[in-house]
């Protein structure tokens, strides 16, 4: 779905156009409330109302939150600029200049180097403040070189900059540069906590760039866990309210027009809405808003592996039930390396909270301030103990490029380099919810990859007839086809599914 962003494979163009099964980023959603204007201060949280809903809907009750909250709402325009991809790229890239040069002759002096373009998308956001403070998701705005914020009735565009970004989250905080003259609509918080399955939810927002739209459904789901970092959810709110490629960065309302969500991405298998939409509880993102203020966003990290306990090895690791998490590996130079953790622990409470899950110990870590020193509850080899630990700080963008490297480090043979199919990247792609594999990042000219056909954007679904889940997975079957052997690769693209013969070098 089109966000603005820089795809993730710079300076490659991904020759496919259609959406296969897809998680898709969810078109903005504008909400906003033009009755209660609030005061934002980095040291404080906006007000929230936890006072239980109640009462019964009317016949012109949605009628009146549109007309109440969607002055609040903005339709966000991005521009981003990328490398443009070099003519002779068509002809087989470097390999191919040669070609290149007996069709075209030799490029002028001066048009040698890469060349810049400009994309262009669109988004929305709703107001928090009078100051001109703006909420949107990260990806709506992220590596955009110029935020235009437009306004219901007003065509006028302001322009904006980004004050803070969580990509863990996927939201973001922009503050207006310039401003209308009249006072700004703001939005007023509800607790999305309250929210429960079968509660009436509205969106607000700019779907496919036709402006201000408002769609009403129930909230299908709570709790849903949600990967936007890799080895990274969040619990999201699941709704049928119907939410389409524009909508990101809206707001999610309840029946009194207060925010309860940002709406964040949708699964379908093709560019529209299909019941299935997500977004981001705003109890989640108001926490984090004093720090989004400042400009940098800190969490906490211990440095471990984890896996699920499940039924079938809870009783051999001690416990009465499956709860906990269990280390596999323990990261070198991290807290946890400096502790007496270690592989095979079972983490089932941190600083006297049981530990339910792999969800549950990382909110509970990510939530801790670094510095703090904690005590964590776990069992090792059937008895009891606690260990203490003193939190690191998380580094997502060092973590994540560590991670690639890893990955990439481990396959030889077939010229190309793999990575995790995450959220993220299969928004950048259009994939959709539906599909698991490994993300071509990189090939090599000349290479295997290359010469049977693989494209950088490619996912490899499977190897020989063997599902493949992750790059790792991916890797592990590479590795056991001896050189000169054939793999045969089931790649999903956008426009759906290719079976690719190549033979290790």
């Amino acid at each position: 779905m089109p966000t603005g962003r820089n795809r993730l494979f710079s300076g490659v163009l991904i020759a496919v156009t259609s959406m296969a099964i897809g998680l898709v980023l969810a078109a903005r959603l504008d909400l906003t409330s033009g009755s209660s204007a609030q005061t934002f201060i980095a040291s404080t949280l906006p007000p929230m109302n936890s006072t239980p809903i109640e009462g019964q809907l009317t016949a012109t009750t949605f009628r009146d939150i549109a007309s109440a909250q969607s002055p609040m709402v903005v339709n966000i325009r991005t521009e981003a600029t990328r490398q443009g991809r070099d003519l002779s790229e068509l002809f087989g890239g470097n390999g191919g200049d040669e070609l290149f040069r007996r069709f075209f002759g030799d490029p002028p002096e001066g048009d040698q180097e890469p060349r810049e373009e400009t994309t262009v998308a669109a988004g929305t956001g709703f107001v928090i403040d009078e100051a001109g403070y703006i909420v949107t998701n990260n990806h709506v705005v992220e590596d955009a070189t110029k935020i235009e914020v437009t306004f219901l009735d007003d065509d006028t565009a302001y322009e904006a900059e980004v004050v803070g970004q969580d990509r863990l989250t996927d939201s973001a905080l922009l503050q207006l540069i310039e401003r209308p003259d009249s006072p700004l609509a703001v939005a007023t918080f509800g607790d999305s906590s309250q929210m429960q399955a079968g509660d009436w939810v509205m969106a607000i927002g700019n779907p496919f760039g036709l402006g201000h739209t408002v769609t009403v459904g129930v909230v299908s789901a709570v709790g849903r866990p949600f990967e936007q970092v890799r080895g990274r959810a969040q619990n999201v709110i699941q709704t049928d309210a119907a939410i389409n490629p524009g909508n990101s960065g809206g707001p999610l309302l309840n029946v009194r027009g207060e925010v309860i969500g940002i709406n964040t991405a949708i699964v379908s298998d093709r560019p529209s809405n299909l019941g299935i939409g997500y977004a981001m509880p705003i109890n989640t993102v108001r926490e984090l808003l004093p720090q989004l203020r400042t400009g940098r966003v800190t969490r906490g990290v211990i440095g471990v592996s984890i896996i699920p306990v499940t039924n079938d090895d809870y009783e051999e690791l001690g416990l009465d039930e499956a709860r906990g998490a269990i280390i596999s590996r323990i990261e070198p130079g991290m807290p946890a390396d400096n502790s007496e953790l270690e592989p095979g622990d079972v983490i089932v409470a941190y600083d006297g909270e049981p530990v339910r899950n792999i969800e549950d110990l990382q909110s509970k870590v990510t939530a801790t301030p670094p510095g703090t020193v904690v005590n964590l509850g776990v069992y090792r080899g059937g008895a009891p103990g606690t260990v203490e630990i003193t939190i690191g700080e998380l580094d997502l963008e060092n973590q994540g490029r560590q991670a690639r490297r890893e990955v990439e480090d481990l396959n030889s043979g077939f010229g190309m380099n793999l990575q995790d199919l995450t959220a993220e990247n299969a928004r950048e792609l259009e994939l959709g919810g539906g599909v698991s594999g490994a993300v071509v990042s990189g090939i090599d000219n000349g290479g295997a990859a290359q010469r049977g056909g693989v494209v950088p954007g490619d996912v490899i679904t499977a190897i020989n007839q063997q599902e493949v889940g992750s790059a790792a997975e991916a890797v592990r079957e590479l590795n056991r086809i001896e050189s000169g052997r054939t793999a045969f690769l089931l790649i999903q693209r956008r426009d759906g599914q290719v079976f690719l013969r190549v033979r290790k070098e």
